[in-house]
């Protein structure tokens, strides 16, 4: 077993205070939490066993290179398509994710966008400060219910789960979902969802929601066709990544009627440009890559990630490592000297 007094290194400058706060509190014994600044990892990182971050993205080869006793680089969230998956193959260096500890609060923020849609709540809370009382004739604006709607769910992972799980009481007419790792049979019957090809989800789904990493094979897979194939009665949730979707296409779609109404929380850019053209549509509702960082999964982040780095210290194999790195946990390196 290693030396328990071995240090966890932080690389969080974007944490609040307060957040830091509770990383302390929830230190496992014979551990601290010393905070690097971006500026200061390049003089540092060879000294450094565990790296705890959220913005990965600007960790070069070369740093991986002089990061000789770097044993576990543990991302406080969920994606990771801006780390440098090709420089930590190289220095066969795991990184591992944070086990769906953020995967309620995307869940969550997924059903408030299906409910704000269905219910048209952004025109309705305009039309209350305008004076505008109910829009005229009852029935003339259309508002929904879950109940009866068909959703389809893309990605049926820890988040895809929670979501089913939310949506399940308050009885859609079907949860339908896609993804090319099926969950067993007895989980689908769980969880209420049954399995169908992508297209043919799109095609018959009333809401879809994307639940997927970004990686070439899912880069724009919400086109002008694909985007086509959707009910124009349909809206699209995005709080994955902003590359699983052609901007400019939905744009275009949500202008035409192709479909009724779409809540992206990610964009291929962010912060996205000011002349965005989504921000001109009134069918769209827009938030700042928020759907994660609620209060309450801060404990969950930091329980999730200091058991893994536990883990990796006291000589076993991590958890959540992302898949293209799967062939490092091959040869492990030992645990107290790599």
């Amino acid at each position: 077993m290693c030396d328990m007094g071995e240090r966890v290194i932080t690389l969080v400058p974007i944490l609040a205070e307060d957040v830091l706060a509770i990383g302390r509190r929830l230190l496992p014994p014979g551990y601290r939490l010393e905070i690097v600044s971006k500026a200061d990892l390049p003089s540092r990182i060879s000294g450094i066993e565990f790296l705890l971050g959220m913005e990965p993205g600007w960790i070069d080869d070369d740093l991986l290179a002089r990061a000789k006793n770097l044993k576990l680089v543990q991302l406080m969230n969920v994606g990771y398509d801006s780390f440098n998956v090709e420089g930590a193959r190289k220095a066969r260096l795991p990184v591992a994710v944070n086990g769906g500890a953020n995967a309620i609060s995307v869940a969550e923020h997924t059903l408030m966008f299906i409910l704000a849609l269905l219910k048209r709540i952004a025109l309705l809370d305009e039309n209350v400060r305008t004076g505008v009382w109910r829009g005229g004739a009852l029935g003339g604006l259309r508002i929904h219910e879950i109940w009866s709607q068909t959703i389809g769910i893309v990605g049926m992972g820890r988040i895809g789960q929670e979501v089913a799980r939310r949506l399940r009481p308050f009885e859609p007419g079907e949860m339908v979902y896609f993804d090319p790792f099926r969950p067993p049979p007895e989980r689908e019957k769980e969880l209420g969802v049954r399995y169908l090809p992508l297209d043919e989800l799109l095609s018959v789904s009333d809401v879809v929601t994307l639940h997927v990493p970004l990686m070439p094979s899912t880069r724009n897979m919400i086109d002008a066709r694909t985007l086509a194939l959707m009910k124009a009665t349909a809206i699209l949730i995005n709080n994955s990544r902003g590359g699983l979707v052609d901007e400019a296409a939905l744009a275009d779609a949500l202008a035409r009627g192709v479909i009724a109404g779409a809540g992206l929380d990610v964009f291929a850019q962010e912060p996205p440009p000011k002349d965005h053209p989504l921000f001109a549509l009134r069918n769209v509702l827009l938030t700042p890559h928020m759907a994660g960082p609620t209060w309450e999964s801060y404990p969950r982040r930091f329980a999730n990630c200091y058991e893994n780095i536990v883990r990796v210290a006291n000589g076993g194999q991590p958890q959540w490592v992302i898949p293209e790195l799967a062939e490092v946990l091959e040869a492990p390196a030992p645990a107290c000297a790599r």
